[in-house]
């Protein structure tokens, strides 16, 4: 005698295969062609001005990596404008999210180049250098969103 097949769930991504009946597998999300447009734009011009500063900032491997410090700073400090602005002022506005926040902003920070030159620091004999990166980013970038969302609070309200 066998078990009798798992209760087929709608939007199972994984059918035939047993699924916790505790566990509502949600729909994949409804993407709209203009949200992804959005989204692709300002990604697109948001590494651009990346580039652009890391040009402008260049440095060595062994030396403090200046752009990526400003450009996650100045990014972490934009996305708190932006959170109050669009609460704020432009609730009304739902593509203004995804192009300047997921867009501009997810293309201008890099995190990733962030734990890339971390390891080059190590690697470059740096350790001292490398911690105070890594620890200095984080705390510098929570604190310029905590300064950004405060100002703009005082500025818009």
């Amino acid at each position: 005698m066998s078990a009798p097949p798992p209760p087929e769930h709608p939007h199972d991504p994984h059918p035939g295969f047993p699924v916790d009946p505790d566990v509502e597998v949600p729909p994949p999300p409804h993407l709209h062609s203009s949200v992804l447009a959005v989204v692709a734009i300002g990604g697109a011009l948001g590494a651009l001005a990346r580039w652009a500063v890391a040009e402008a900032l260049p440095h060595d491997p062994d030396r403090f990596p200046w752009s990526t410090f400003s450009v996650n700073v100045a990014g972490c400090f934009l996305i708190g404008v932006l959170m109050v602005v669009v609460v704020e002022r432009w609730s009304h506005r739902p593509l203004a999210r995804p192009f300047l926040g997921t867009g501009v902003l997810g293309g201008f920070t890099t995190f990733s180049t962030y734990a890339v030159e971390t390891r080059g620091l190590l690697a470059a004999g740096q350790p001292v250098l490398a911690a105070s990166y890594l620890v200095g980013t984080l705390v510098v970038g929570l604190l310029a969103v905590v300064v950004a969302l405060r100002l703009t609070e005082r500025v818009v309200g």
